[in-house]
């Protein structure tokens, strides 16, 4: 099961990817309108299907982060 999910997650990744770079080339206004919108649409089931797959996921606080961020700045 876990495998399954974690193949799905990876072909997101890919699609993402790939529209990344479609991004990047030369297209029409409704080509990239469209490749805008799958590019979301992927982003969005990587989030669905992490959720559900990793749901013991903490974020810590914004404080947190910031001590951690002003820490590393000062020691290098």
């Amino acid at each position: 099961m876990i495998d399954d999910e974690l193949a799905l997650l990876r072909a997101h990744r890919n699609n993402i990817g790939r529209y990344q770079r479609l991004l990047k080339t030369e297209l029409t206004e409704f080509e990239r309108r469209f490749i805008e919108r799958r590019l979301s649409e992927e982003r969005s089931a990587i989030e669905r299907l992490s959720a559900t797959t990793f749901p013991l996921a903490f974020q810590a606080p914004n404080r947190a982060i910031q001590n951690v961020t002003a820490l590393t700045a000062s020691h290098g």
